[in-house]
């Protein structure tokens, strides 16, 4: 069954709990989102807190995808810039899937969506993201459109001895 997507839901308890529940639950099987597994849900909330603050400042968006049973299954968070040279593109945070989702293309749903969102933001001209090297992300957003512009050996430290590429990608959407 597809996916059901939802730009700027209204934040309500029920949502922000299967944020967090989501979140971590990708973590916990391996997703490349921020933290490394194992996680809880109370690690995790300081994180989740800050993509709301954004949100209700006016600074991100969100991008929700339901399951059939209306669990919240997929999401990512388009960032504006602040920087007043750079506000022609935004940044795409915190792409999941849940793990029970994986492997049916919600993954490309999810990024299509986030790209007729970004697509309807007044003078935004591309999506720009980064993931950690080692996992095959950056030829999943690959087959999606995205271009590699930049990679940053080892910026990311998942634990001693194991250092990660930063892989900046690229979405024009002109």
């Amino acid at each position: 069954m597809p996916l059901t997507f939802t730009f700027d839901p209204p934040v309500t308890p029920a949502l922000r709990d299967g944020l967090l529940d989501l979140w971590t639950d990708v973590t916990n099987a391996g997703g490349a989102v921020g933290f490394v597994p194992t996680v809880t849900r109370e690690e995790v909330r300081p994180a989740l807190v800050t993509h709301l603050v954004a949100m209700a400042e006016g600074r991100a968006r969100l991008l929700v995808g339901h399951d059939e049973e209306g669990r919240v299954a997929a999401t990512a968070f388009l960032t504006f810039n602040t920087h007043r040279l750079m506000t022609h593109w935004v940044w795409l945070y915190t792409v999941m899937v849940h793990p029970r989702h994986q492997g049916r293309g919600h993954g490309r749903d999810l990024l299509a969506a986030a790209e007729e969102a970004a697509r309807g933001l007044d003078g935004v001209e591309a999506i720009r993201l980064t993931c950690r090297g080692g996992l095959g992300l950056e030829r999943f957003y690959a087959s999606c459109g995205y271009k590699e512009v930049g990679r940053v050996p080892g910026a990311i430290r998942v634990a001693p001895g194991d250092d990660r590429d930063d892989v900046i990608m690229l979405l024009p959407l002109t």
